[in-house]
C-alpha cells in the first residue's frame, strides 16, 4: 500500500453545498476504513488536502470518485516516498 497527498481545487456554488453532508459521509466512512489518514479544507476555500492510502492513483481516484462533489474537483495526487506526523508517535507521558 502507497501513500499519497492529494491537492483538490474547487468551486463552491449552491448545489455544491448541498452534496456537502453526503460527501462528509463518504469521507467518514474512508476514515474509518483507513483509506484517508487526513483532510483538511482551507478556510478560504476552495482548496483542500487528503493524505490517502492506495495501491497507485487509479485506486485514489477510484475512492474519490465515491463523493458527490467529485464532479467538482480538480485534483493533484502525489506519491509520498516520506510522510512522518504525532499519529505515528507514542503517546507523550503525563505523570500525574
Amino acid at each position: 500500500m502507497n501513500k499519497y497527498q492529494v491537492s483538490v481545487f474547487f468551486s463552491v456554488d449552491e448545489e455544491f453545498m448541498n452534496l456537502v453532508p453526503k460527501h462528509r459521509g463518504v469521507i467518514s466512512d474512508l476514515i474509518l476504513k483507513g483509506v484517508i489518514d487526513s483532510y483538511a479544507i482551507s478556510a478560504e476555500v476552495g482548496r483542500g488536502w487528503i493524505t490517502m492510502n492506495g495501491k497507485d492513483k487509479s485506486d485514489i481516484r477510484k475512492q474519490l470518485k465515491r463523493s458527490p462533489l467529485y464532479s467538482y474537483f480538480e485534483l493533484e495526487i502525489d506519491q509520498l516516498m516520506v510522510y512522518d506526523s504525532q499519529m505515528y508517535r507514542f503517546p507523550k507521558m503525563v505523570l500525574n
